[in-house]
């Protein structure tokens, strides 16, 4: 699986119509799709379509044709995302209409195509699954488990000085693992 942590955008006209592809986070999804509507007052369609994962590692989905004919864009779109394996990523698709009637067939290859292109000039991460622990050590040891945290890609959320020294960390559940092994005579996981 694959994901976007910045905004990208491409354009693809056909017969006139202009079809602006944006692909997002799911994070700033509703930001993002509010800032279109204020910057594209004229625009006929705003399609959209998202998967992201939720508390319990399920992929939820949603699309939207809003106002073309039904099964046509949003539908598609979504197809794309699944079939580049996207999750936490929505795609928003701008559509100015040229004047000329593309007919159903023409609108699925119209927003699929979008969808693609702006994938293929996006830069996408593997998604890798992200776990937290709880860990206590003494002062001493403050600055090798902040030169591993940094070797193994770890996050620090919180930190708490008591009698030992407490950290809340986050990373892929592969490099937890390694990082505790390493360590595993210096912290405890509590």
């Amino acid at each position: 699986m694959q994901f976007v942590k910045d905004t990208f955008t491409q354009t693809l006209e056909i017969k006139q119509s202009k079809f602006i592809a944006y692909l997002t986070p799911y994070s700033q999804y509703n930001q993002t799709l509010n800032t279109l509507k204020e910057k594209h007052p004229k625009a006929r369609h705003f399609v959209v379509a998202f998967r992201y994962l939720n508390e319990f590692e399920q992929i939820l989905e949603h699309s939207s044709d809003d106002g073309e004919p039904k099964g046509t864009s949003g539908k598609p779109s979504l197809m794309v995302l699944q079939g580049n394996e996207l999750i936490d990523s929505a795609v928003i698709i701008v559509r100015y209409f040229g004047g000329t009637k593309l007919g159903t067939g023409g609108l699925v290859r119209a927003y699929s195509d979008a969808v693609n292109l702006v994938i293929e000039n996006s830069e996408l991460f593997i998604y890798t699954k992200q776990v937290e622990k709880k860990i206590s050590f003494s002062y001493s040891d403050v600055r090798k488990i902040e030169y591993e945290c940094d070797k193994y890609n770890i996050v620090v959320q919180e930190k708490v000085f008591n009698a030992d020294v407490i950290y809340f960390i986050q990373g892929s559940e592969v490099e937890v693992e390694r990082f505790l092994e390493e360590l595993g005579r210096v912290v405890e996981v509590l």
